[in-house]
């Protein structure tokens, strides 16, 4: 389906396409995706005036006092929803949210994204992203009973092929380029790669993958789960996201002179990521869930450093391929798939160009398993650890002036108040470890 510019090629593509329900979609701080249908006859007023909706009751929104809120539709991201039936079909557009005066909500994570790329472009950046999403089918959302035992690469022991193949087919009615999918290395885990877009139409992509993958898996009758670590003993899933700045149609990663092919802006940038990490972990890796996948064994990045070949690294530099200038970049290994991308990706654009900004200097890389070195050799080369639970993460974050600045202070400060309601939930319930462990000998 072609791609529409504008509100009056929605409307035409509506009466081409026999659209009757337009789903409107939005996230809350926490990138749950948020929903309501308007019939047809409706998106005419929806594009000139926006639907009202009551936002005290999503989360990190308005209080009840000030609830009233606008969701106007942005016409450039209709598509038609392909596992919804094709007479009287489904289309979805993102939305992006006002007060009732017409101002942009503080609180629209999508909002605060558009800010950020605002800034890049200031500075002659346009920012580029391509995650790779892994995620777990189970039989049902009620435990982590696998579908196989397969492993990385695996293809004969590979029960979700079929899966996969409507997964992809349906990302790709809508719009949505997929590099490849595979088998992960855990049980019943699985990755498709997206290529790489501009930041706001990645994020706009990342919840519609996770939407997909779902859907599909429902109509399979089996459960997709983007939870960063459901199963003991085996990998978690991450989301590693490629990057890279461009300035005009040069890619102001690349270096053709450098021992790296890294231009100074990257290399400053790399460091930003380093020196900033532990602030905006909490965004890239919100929950409790999440410190569970970031241990040491499970091929998770746990220490702060960077190099090129070496997957033990937090950053990593893919080889530069001759003639391949534009596919220059580095990618970040921490965040998980069940982070906010509207968030998480205005993170990394900041931190990464407060090190160009700032001017600050790279280490050199760690071209080592640093999964193995001991905690002096750590030390010998000033590698430092993430945080190690949410409330590590939370403490490092209330302290930096860089997320507050990102996120702006309406997130920031709810972010950091229903993270620590999180926390305090999480710790003051009995476990069944606690019960194993402890019931028969105290």
């Amino acid at each position: 389906m072609e791609k529409p510019k504008d509100k009056k090629d929605v409307m035409e593509l509506v009466k081409k396409h026999d659209v009757k329900f337009i789903r409107l979609w939005f996230t809350d701080i926490h990138g749950q995706l948020k929903s309501f249908a308007i019939p047809v006859e409706e998106l005419e007023y929806a594009f000139d005036e926006g639907m009202g909706f009551d936002g005290s009751s999503i989360k990190g929104f308005a209080r009840i006092d000030e609830s009233d809120m606008i969701a106007r539709p942005d016409p450039t991201t209709f598509v038609i929803l392909p596992w919804r039936p094709k007479e009287k079909a489904v289309a979805r557009m993102f939305c992006d949210i006002y007060e009732p005066d017409g101002s942009p909500y503080k609180g629209d994570p999508r909002y605060i994204l558009k800010v950020n790329l605002e800034k890049a472009k200031q500075k002659g950046f346009t920012f580029y992203l391509g995650p790779e999403l892994e995620y777990f089918y189970f039989k049902s959302d009620r435990n982590s009973d696998t579908l196989d035992e397969g492993g990385y690469f695996d293809y004969p022991m590979d029960a979700a092929e079929d899966l996969r193949r409507d997964t992809i087919l349906a990302l790709e009615s809508m719009g949505i380029k997929v590099e490849y999918s595979h088998h992960e290395v855990a049980h019943s885990q699985h990755e498709i790669d997206l290529r790489y877009e501009d930041a706001l139409t990645m994020a706009d992509i990342v919840m519609t993958h996770r939407v997909i993958v779902k859907e599909i898996a429902k109509q399979y009758n089996v459960y997709a789960t983007f939870m960063p670590k459901p199963i003991f003993g085996q990998n978690g899933s991450g989301m590693h996201t490629h990057q890279s700045l461009f300035e005009g149609d040069k890619n102001a990663f690349f270096d053709p002179k450098d021992q790296y092919f890294l231009s100074d802006t990257a290399k400053k940038y790399i460091a930003g990521l380093l020196t900033h990490i532990k602030e905006i972990t909490l965004v890239l890796n919100q929950w409790v869930n999440s410190y569970k996948r970031l241990v040491l064994g499970y091929e998770a990045p746990v220490y702060i450093c960077w190099a090129r070949r070496n997957r033990s690294t937090l950053v990593r530099v893919p080889l530069y391929k001759p003639g391949k200038e534009k596919a220059t970049r580095i990618e970040l290994r921490s965040p998980d798939p069940a982070c906010n991308p509207y968030l998480a990706f205005a993170c990394m654009l900041q931190a990464g160009l407060k090190g160009v900004e700032k001017g600050y200097q790279l280490p050199e890389p760690i071209e080592m398993d640093v999964y193995h070195l001991s905690e002096e050799d750590r030390k010998k080369y000033n590698i430092d650890c993430l945080p190690g639970s949410l409330i590590e993460a939370i403490e490092y974050a209330e302290k930096s002036e860089l997320l507050r600045e990102t996120l702006g202070n309406h997130i920031f400060e709810q972010l950091i108040i229903s993270k620590r309601v999180e926390w305090d939930d999480y710790r003051i319930r009995i476990h069944p470890y606690e019960i194993e462990r402890y019931l028969p000998i105290l």
